[in-house]
């Protein structure tokens, strides 16, 4: 448990949670800077998660403490030289929350050798373009009698205090309920503001000001310099620095920067609702423990919590539309009602036709967390992950999703994963009019060599619902002959990462885009596993090319009639219908549960 010791004396210190764990050895140092107020507050709704992963420690700035921002810099700096010279393989995470941020920046600069990742919370770099800054002389001349009313004052654009009183309330209560406790939490937050002066009292105020200023400007004159991997959370509402430009300058001026918006938070972005940093530092994929992030070694599985606001909150109205139902085939060929068919023990490789705009992937890998405890590993297009628009997509690298090579196919096989591969790609997930449920994949087996030299278990898999979702109405054909948007994406496949360019057949086509697609009167999604395919022990797959390409089709010819078999059968699902499926699940049983056609 995370313990901060409130120094009442004119020294700085650094405080320590002590961590315990089985790997202690792997366990990552992180140095949380605060922000003005200097107490640490922004780690309180963080601290019991960050410290399952990172030996977490925070600067506390006494209120008397009158410590030039050098003296700062100096103090943090000997902490990370002691560090790394213990650790010189491991990085060092620096959480900069405004103030903080200043903080960060400008012990990174001067330590360009040492592996730093900086997190930086809208950082107070902007100081001297925040619109509260003709206030400062007002400040300065106001009366000790009216000190008080600062904080009243300042809340007003700190943060937003509604989702400061959210924090913690639960979204499943009843909207009567939900909305006492969120009056409750707010009337319980008028005394915390009114104690907010006894923290900072004015004479601390107007020297933490001009620190404020000083630290900004060494910041800014050593952005050059800085070497360090930096993430920028930013808060589109922030009323007191201009936090989304200042991202998008910082961005621009360090050499590894990435950016990650908040549209509706303000500037106590740690403090509100919805937000928890060590899921965006997963999201990110800036969690490592050595120089390098390995898409294996530095993976953390979703939480019970980020599963739950997943499936219940970011993709609940997709789940609910869809109803999906899920069967397998078992050994001896009988199609069963869930995933009883799909081996537990790996490495397994399933493979399957992608539905427009991937619908299918949310509820398949839902279903495998939730059924068989197995954390499906998606190979999907490099651009999703690592491209320009990769921040649309941070929900697949919560879930495990990999960029799609041969190196991570070998590492997944090799630690003994249950991979999902769609060999027929975007050209599949982005088809075009007329083209739903037809594969396309290339002629080479690519993946089954592969499958069969770790020994692992192959099962074809088709999914059919696309097209009681989503009529498409836009394909690629379409939009690139709209001006101004077919040039948009055009000129962005230019620039986007490459796949099979020099692979024959329509396969290569791997253009990105968004379909044009109106909904539905949601029918139903059916997701049906074949059986099991083991190339354990077949070493002519490996030998011989003409065995590995006959196995390749029949995989192929597999997920074909299994997609027809599908588009058949639910012709006879009494629950097709939404309306239907809603009824019953009102009356009788939860989502999953709902009956649907007999196999």
């Amino acid at each position: 448990m995370l313990c901060l010791l409130w120094e009442e004396t004119f020294e700085m210190s650094l405080l320590m949670s002590e961590i315990y764990s089985k790997e202690c050895c792997l366990i990552i140092l992180l140095l949380m800077h605060t922000g003005l107020d200097g107490t640490g507050c922004g780690l309180i709704l963080h601290h019991k998660a960050l410290q399952k992963v990172f030996e977490v420690r925070c600067l506390h700035i006494p209120v008397n403490d009158r410590t030039p921002f050098e003296g700062l810099v100096k103090l943090v700096e000997e902490t990370i030289r002691v560090e790394h010279a213990s650790s010189p393989n491991k990085p060092i995470y620096l959480v900069g929350d405004s103030f903080g941020g200043c903080l960060s920046l400008a012990v990174a600069a001067r330590n360009p050798t040492i592996d730093l990742v900086l997190i930086l919370v809208n950082p107070a770099t902007s100081i001297e373009r925040s619109q509260l800054l003709p206030l400062f002389p007002i400040l300065e001349a106001m009366p000790e009698e009216l000190h008080i009313t600062v904080p009243y004052l300042l809340s007003f654009v700190m943060g937003d205090p509604i989702k400061m009183a959210t924090v913690n309330i639960k979204n499943r209560l009843p909207p009567g309920l939900k909305f006492t406790q969120i009056s409750q939490n707010l009337t319980a937050l008028l005394p915390c503001l009114s104690s907010l002066a006894d923290i900072i009292p004015r004479e601390t105020l107007l020297w933490k000001l001009k620190l404020l200023r000083s630290a900004a400007g060494y910041a800014n004159s050593r952005l050059h310099a800085v070497k360090a991997e930096v993430l920028v959370l930013a808060s589109d509402k922030d009323n007191m620095v201009p936090s989304w430009d200042e991202a998008e300058r910082l961005r621009n001026s360090l050499q590894n920067c990435t950016v990650r918006h908040f549209p509706d938070n303000g500037h106590t972005l740690l403090l509100e609702d919805g937000v928890n940093l060590l899921t965006v530092i997963k999201r990110t994929l800036k969690y490592r423990r050595s120089r390098k992030h390995d898409g294996f070694s530095d993976f953390l599985p979703p939480s019970m919590t980020e599963f739950n606001y997943t499936f219940d909150e970011t993709v609940g109205l997709l789940r609910f539309a869809a109803g999906s139902a899920f069967f397998s085939t078992l050994e001896d060929g009988t199609v069963v009602r869930g995933l009883a068919g799909v081996p537990i023990e790996g490495p397994v490789i399933i493979v399957g036709y992608h539905n427009l705009m991937g619908l299918e992937l949310y509820s398949l890998v839902e279903e495998f967390l939730r059924e068989k405890k197995i954390m499906v590993r998606g190979l999907a297009h490099p651009e999703l992950l690592l491209g320009k628009s990769s921040a649309d997509f941070d929900l697949f690298k919560l879930f495990g999703a990999l960029p799609v090579t041969a190196r991570n196919l070998f590492k997944a096989l090799s630690s003994n994963s249950h991979v999902l591969l769609y060999p027929g790609g975007a050209r599949e997930a982005l088809h075009y009019k007329g083209e739903e449920y037809k594969l396309f994949w290339p002629d080479q087996p690519e993946f089954v060599r592969m499958a069969a030299r770790f020994g692992a278990t192959i099962v074809p898999f088709a999914a059919v619902g696309e097209d009681d979702l989503l009529e498409l109405v836009l394909d690629y054909n379409d939009i690139k002959k709209i001006p101004v948007v077919g040039d948009y994406f055009i000129n962005g496949n230019n620039d986007a990462i490459k796949l099979r360019e020099d692979t024959p057949g329509e396969v290569a086509n791997q253009d990105l885009f968004f379909p044009g697609v109106l909904p539905k009167l949601p029918g139903r999604y059916y997701h049906l596993f074949g059986k099991p395919i083991v190339t354990k022990g077949r070493e002519e797959i490996l030998k011989d090319k003409d065995s590995a390409n006959k196995l390749y089709l029949e995989i192929q010819s597999e997920i074909e009639r299994s997609l027809a078999y599908l588009i058949k059968k639910r012709e006879e699902d009494p629950y097709r219908n939404l309306i239907d499926r809603t009824v019953y699940r009102a009356l009788y049983s939860r989502l999953d549960e709902i009956p649907t056609f007999e196999p």
